[in-house]
């Protein structure tokens, strides 16, 4: 299973050390350690506000803000918005002030969204910046929860509080009050539990409306002893722990199900919550999270998005130890360090791998930062198989882009695909945008949208054959030999021509032609027309493996 740490109370002081209660105790460093930080605010708190993520984020803060950090001759920007629904470009603040600092060469990573498991979802699809996505780490806080029958499921959690003696076990369902909408029943919202039912008993919450740590507030509220917090079947098996006011642990959708049917297969259903513990070394890991933006991208169906995935599950971030872990307002418990899920928390690991490439190599611009990001990035997780999702599925690009971020290998990826600030333009015109800079003119025939040169491909609806434009710049050694190999999608092919690249010194650039065509079988899989099919192209010169993700559908 791996190392197992035990916590002290969350109250306790743990001295030097970062931890929340004694949770992922260590060493706190940032991800770029000597970077200097700017923060710019564009974010406000709605107060006494239920939804803990209740912020508001203005348009004209966020440009501002983007300006500002320009003006101030940032070389990295993280920005960890997203919103709630894909935003036409005309219209995504975000995307028009990072157009800007990619006119000033700036990197700029950017937050998928958590509005998965839904396809479609994705926040930040521009191709002038690096949508990151969010899966986990090899680390847990597993709480025992042993049924009155014996059976042991793994909760996980970090709220420092356990039952050695078992109580009675009831789902939320059961002990409601009586004006309660049927469809809430199992939330454990605010005043929804009736206290007589409840005192002196474990209540079953699911996930859905309301917060998690609000509905262990409820069930305190109610005079329970501890709560069970079950994921929805759309949360899948893939565990956000909390730092809850009573004794509690959380499960997967499928443990949900056993402790629900225990509870209706006997009497007097009983249950006991062990206390705590940080697990490391934990597999397999990563896993991408439920929570986690999914592509297709529907603002730029040519542009695969996301393009990387980072750490973003049960993070342990500073905090500024004048707030509540939880972030509600009833909650007065403050910490100066908390454990947060989301792409907010991925999106600045990819940041700090951005400024660390800009720090050892100051020449390359921001679009060779990003590429040496993606093509290097990996599908496999610590055991060898492929990336899952929270399901226990094989992962797609949809989720993870070209795959999990390895900033070590990003440093010497041997080819980049580059693209300058005229490059983003003429994408532009191809999109149909026109007039965006006074000094350049859209040509009379715009290129095609599917030749901008970038790490990944996205072919939706082809029909027959499709041919894409690559150029790729060597950064590695002067004098190399690059090969090309293809994992094609199900039912199509995939070739490149030229099939071999020479170089013969540093920045020399190669372009190639990649021909993707759908096999008249393409059908013969059971996938429907506009389902998409994924594969991959690489070059390799035996010590470099340039790779990059295709996603196909046919129309």
């Amino acid at each position: 299973m791996g190392l197992i740490r035990h916590p002290p109370p969350l109250e306790s002081r743990v001295k030097n050390a970062a931890t929340l209660g004694g949770f992922a105790r260590g060493t706190a460093t940032g991800g770029a350690p000597l970077a200097h930080l700017a923060i710019y605010k564009v974010c406000w708190a709605i107060p006494k506000q239920e939804k803990a993520d209740g912020n508001t984020c203005f348009e004209e803060d966020m440009l501002a803000a983007i300006d500002d950090a320009i003006g101030d001759g940032v070389h990295v920007m993280s920005i960890s918005i997203g919103t709630r629904e894909p935003a036409p470009l005309i219209e995504d603040s975000i995307a028009i002030g990072a157009f800007h600092a990619l006119q000033n060469n700036i990197v700029v990573a950017c937050s998928a969204g958590n509005e998965g498991p839904a396809p479609s979802t994705l926040s930040n699809p521009s191709p002038w910046v690096i949508t990151v996505g969010a899966s986990s780490v090899d680390r847990a806080f597993f709480a025992p929860l042993v049924l009155g029958n014996g059976m042991e499921i793994k909760g996980q959690t970090v709220t420092p509080y356990k039952l050695d003696k078992a109580y009675p076990l009831v789902f939320a369902s059961d002990v409601v009050a009586s004006n309660v909408h049927k469809n809430l029943t199992s939330q454990c919202l605010a005043n929804s539990l009736s206290p007589t039912k409840v005192k002196g008993k474990i209540v079953v919450c699911m996930r859905g409306s309301g917060t998690r740590v609000a509905k262990g507030m409820e069930v305190k509220r109610a005079g329970g002893f501890g709560f069970i917090l079950g994921n929805s079947q759309a949360n899948g098996n893939d565990v956000i722990v909390d730092a809850h006011v009573l004794p509690a642990t959380s499960v997967g959708y499928n443990d949900a199900l056993k402790i629900l049917n225990y509870i209706r297969s006997t009497k007097d259903p009983m249950a006991r919550i062990g206390l705590a513990r940080t697990v490391i070394h934990y597999r397999p890991a990563p896993v991408m999270a439920s929570f986690t933006s999914r592509g297709p991208n529907v603002i730029h169906p040519s542009i695969l998005k996301p393009d990387v995935t980072a750490p973003g599950v049960n993070i342990l971030a500073a905090w500024s130890g004048a707030t509540a872990p939880s972030k509600l307002y009833e909650d007065k418990r403050l910490v100066k360090y908390n454990i947060i899920s989301g792409t907010s928390m991925a999106c600045p690991h990819v940041a700090a791998a951005a400024a660390l490439l800009r720090a050892i190599h100051p020449e390359w611009s921001s679009a060779a930062i990003r590429s040496a990001l993606m093509t290097t990035a990996w599908m496999k997780n610590n055991m060898g198989g492929p990336i899952a999702d929270h399901s226990g599925n094989a992962a797609t690009p949809f989720q993870f882009g070209s795959g999990h971020f390895r900033p070590e290998m990003a440093a010497d990826p041997g080819l980049v695909y580059n693209a300058s600030y005229t490059d983003h333009l003429l994408y532009l015109c191809s999109y149909g945008i026109k007039n965006v800079s006074p000094k350049f003119k859209c040509p009379t025939v715009s290129p095609s949208i599917y030749n901008f040169n970038y790490p990944s491909a996205s072919l939706p609806r082809i029909n027959g054959t499709v041919t894409i434009t690559r150029t790729v710049t060597n950064v590695g050694a002067s004098s190399s030999v690059y090969f090309f190999s293809a994992r094609p999608p199900p039912g199509f092919s995939v070739k490149a021509s030229p099939g071999v690249l020479f170089f013969n010194h540093v920045g020399q650039k190669k372009s190639f032609i990649v021909t993707v065509k759908a096999r008249e079988d393409s059908m013969a899989n059971g996938r429907s027309k506009g389902e998409y099919a994924f594969g991959w192209y690489a070059w390799s010169d035996g010590h470099h493996y340039v790779r990059s993700p295709v996603a196909v559908s046919s129309a």
